[in-house]
This record gives C-alpha cells, sequence and structure tokens, in this order.
C-alpha cells in the first residue's frame, strides 16, 4: 500500500507543481490531498473518517519532505525520463536520471505493456532517490486520443 500511495503522489506531484510556485507547499497540498483520498478508501463511518485524517496527515507529510527536497530541473529530468520511459522504454528495461547539481535521482521501468480494449497501457514502478532516501512507487498509464499519457491507476 505505501507503494501505491507514494506513486501516486510522486505523480501527481510532479505533473502538477507547476502550477503552485513553491514546492514544498506544493508537495504538502497535493500529498495531504492524496493521503486523504487514499485512506477514505478504508474503514467504515468512524474508522473511515480517521483512515481519511490519517491518509491526509501522512500524505502531507510525505509530500512536504520530498516537495522540500526536489527542486525545478530535477522535476524536469523526472518528467522527461517517465514520457521517454513510456513511449520508447522496452518492458522490463529502465530508463535513469540523474541530477548533478545535488545528486538526486530516480528511475522508471515499464513492467508490463498491453491494450486496453483499443488503448494503449503501461504499468510501471518509479524510484526517486531524495536526501539520501529512496521512495518507490507503481502506477498504470495509459496514451490519450492526443497522444499523451496519462495516469489512470496506482494499484
Amino acid at each position: 500500500m505505501k507503494k501505491i500511495i507514494l506513486s501516486s503522489f510522486l505523480l501527481i506531484f510532479v505533473l502538477l507543481t507547476g502550477c503552485v510556485g513553491h514546492k514544498k507547499e506544493a508537495g504538502t497540498i497535493i500529498g495531504g490531498v492524496t493521503g486523504g483520498l487514499i485512506g477514505s478508501q478504508f474503514g467504515k463511518g468512524g474508522g473511515q473518517v480517521a483512515a481519511t485524517a490519517l491518509g491526509a496527515v501522512a500524505g502531507a507529510f510525505v509530500g512536504n519532505t520530498i516537495g522540500d527536497q526536489m527542486d525545478e530541473q530535477d522535476k524536469a529530468m523526472h518528467n522527461r525520463t517517465l514520457y521517454n520511459g513510456l513511449e520508447t522504454a522496452p518492458t522490463g528495461t529502465s530508463s535513469k536520471w540523474k541530477n548533478p547539481d545535488n545528486g538526486h535521482s530516480g528511475s522508471f521501468t515499464p513492467i508490463r505493456t498491453y491494450d486496453n480494449g483499443g488503448q494503449f497501457c503501461r504499468e510501471y514502478t518509479n524510484k526517486i532517490m531524495v536526501g539520501g532516501k529512496e521512495h518507490q512507487g507503481y502506477g498504470t498509464a495509459c496514451r490519450q486520443p492526443d497522444g499523451s499519457w496519462k495516469v489512470v491507476s496506482a494499484d
């Protein structure tokens, strides 16, 4: 489950932080929302409310930490690697990036490619090394009619 949460956060963070000027604040907000959404999938009644709150707090913490440490160059390198990996990397082959200025790095590996009712999709793993800690995630992206990629699942 930790991988699902982190994958969702990482991709949402990288794709949306261009809209918010401060990476730490963006990470906190996006992480909190993502964590709350994921937490809301567990329990019933009061337990579901508690899981949502716990997910939001945990997501905000993770988002704040990663958001505080990834700079614009990191995000650009990550996005380029993600896009190129979705477009061209054979299944099982990792695409890697490394920022020479701060040592942050990551990799993207498609693990399955399939046709989803006429829509080309890829499952993948995503790793980011920030501040000496590795963050891992898993997700699925599908090609849209306009040729872009859209994350459709984080489980």
